[in-house]
């Protein structure tokens, strides 16, 4: 059978919720009243009824496979990728200084040049022409002074930029503000549930036709990647949060616009796993060592890495299929880069 074609509800575990617009859980009872007690929804949150659900998908990629069952309790989620304008009321209260503004650790990086031992990150170049896809530094370069304040290096700025969301963020920046925010990230099956919206095995987030009625759902590159962008988003660069339609949940870009960090170590998939549980699929961060994730194409780099989900503006059909809730990548913690952020969750039990 192909997935993608045949779409079905996930089965829920807890009450499903009446709209996407609802703002309360399944509740609780009150010991004196009897009566069910429905905590209050965080602003900007949007709750996920926990069920089962088929994780991943054999049509597209490798480190998507198996296809495998899955299970997940209720959490709340954002609605939106973490903004500019948030991320820079947490700097603010803070003064937290990104990962990207500090000079980078020469033992992490052996025979790496001088030059590039400054503080920077990672901006995608557009191109004039086709170049050669299998290598990735024909359109990224690191670029010093980059940051979330400079996405695109010294002299760019946020202006017109606070409703997008931050970019150049790496995973110690993202922990640092979920602390701030009393949140967490969410597990790559608890983002992968999310991003369905209720469509179980749709290629999309919004179903299987990639634009509806001649539509375009979300922020990704139409034309021939990394130098032919057709704009029939609209969109050159990133989007501001919200700009194209939720998914069933309610929930804005969970498909394009930026990767998404996720809490969980990456780790390729091997054999389908036997034993249906909230982790299974996704690497438990509790369980799996960091040293499994490093990449073994770069023995160089001792540098664990995460899971980033849902693709990006630069994810192209030509190159990088990848705006689907299905898709997942491996992303080094120490690497901010110009089309990842990150949205949080809450679970239940902490509200």
């Amino acid at each position: 059978m192909n997935h993608a074609e045949a779409p079905f509800t996930m089965k829920p575990r807890n009450s499903p919720l009446n709209s996407a617009d609802s703002e309360h859980t399944s509740g609780t009872i009150d010991p004196i009243s009897e009566e069910i007690v429905q905590p209050q929804t965080p602003p900007d949150m949007q709750w996920i009824p926990g069920g089962t659900f088929r994780m991943g998908s054999a049509d597209y990629y490798p480190e998507e496979r198996p296809v495998h069952e899955v299970t997940v309790d209720g959490f709340w989620i954002d609605r939106y990728q973490v903004t500019n304008d948030k991320f820079a009321r947490f700097v603010a209260e803070t003064g937290f200084v990104t990962v990207a503004e500090r000079p980078p650790n020469p033992e992490d990086f052996p025979g790496a040049p001088p030059e590039n031992l400054v503080a920077g990150s990672m901006v995608f170049q557009k191109r004039t022409g086709p170049v050669d896809l299998r290598n990735y530094t024909n359109w990224w370069a690191w670029v010093p002074g980059a940051s979330w304040r400079h996405p695109q290096g010294p002299g760019s700025s946020l202006q017109g930029l606070a409703d997008h969301p931050a970019v150049h963020v790496a995973y110690e920046d993202v922990e640092a503000y979920t602390r701030w925010a009393g949140k967490e990230l969410p597990t790559e099956a608890e983002w992968e549930f999310a991003a369905r919206g209720g469509l179980d095995g749709a290629k999309f987030t919004w179903g299987s036709e990639e634009y509806p009625d001649g539509k375009a759902m979300a922020n990704w590159w139409q034309g021939e990647f990394p130098w032919q962008n057709l704009l029939t988003d609209g969109h050159e660069r990133t989007s501001p949060v919200g700009a194209f339609p939720p998914n069933g949940y309610g929930l804005y870009d969970m498909a394009g616009n930026v990767w998404e960090w996720t809490s969980d170590w990456y780790e390729p998939r091997g054999a389908a796993p036997t034993v249906k549980s909230c982790c299974m699929g996704s690497v438990n961060p509790r369980v799996v060592s960091p040293e499994k994730s490093f990449d073994g194409r770069q023995p160089q780099f001792r540098i664990p890495r995460r899971v980033v989900k849902g693709g990006s503006h630069l994810c192209a059909p030509n190159y990088c299929l990848r705006y689907r809730p299905a898709a997942r990548q491996p992303q080094m913690i120490d690497t901010g880069m110009g089309h990842i952020g990150f949205r949080c969750i809450l679970r239940a039990q902490h509200v």
